[in-house]
């Protein structure tokens, strides 16, 4: 990854991107929680159990398009590929990645797969 972002966010990303949990664990705060979709998983037991069943087991990798921040919240735009389900999403997929940051750790990290702005909010 080329753009530059915090550390843990970084570690998050290339240690996924490897298919090493506890390199992508690591980057977690001992009580951060992980919205993927709508689905809550809070804590490093409940993290690692996702990270392990659909991020490294469906070998899901992200390649950044785009990254910015705004009050402290890191915002990673991403195509995604891997071995999930694909039914009904779009080719390409992007999710957007919020992380919000605790010293040196991601204590909140909300995945989205975001629509465009409307034109009506643009004028």
């Amino acid at each position: 990854m080329e753009v530059k972002v915090p550390a843990a966010v970084r570690t998050y990303i290339n240690a996924s991107n490897a298919f090493d949990a506890d390199a992508a664990m690591a980057a977690f705060a001992d009580d951060a929680v992980v919205n993927d979709t709508r689905r809550e998983f809070s804590g490093i037991v409940a993290i690692r159990a996702w990270l392990d069943r659909e991020i490294i087991g469906d070998k899901v990798t992200m390649n950044a398009t785009s990254t910015r921040t705004h009050h402290g919240l890191v915002t990673v735009d991403a195509v995604m590929h891997g071995n999930y389900d694909r039914t009904g999403l779009p080719d390409p997929l992007v999710l957007t990645f919020y992380f919000a940051l605790a010293g040196d750790h991601i204590a909140q990290l909300i995945i989205v797969h975001n629509q465009p702005t409307p034109n009506w909010a643009n004028a």
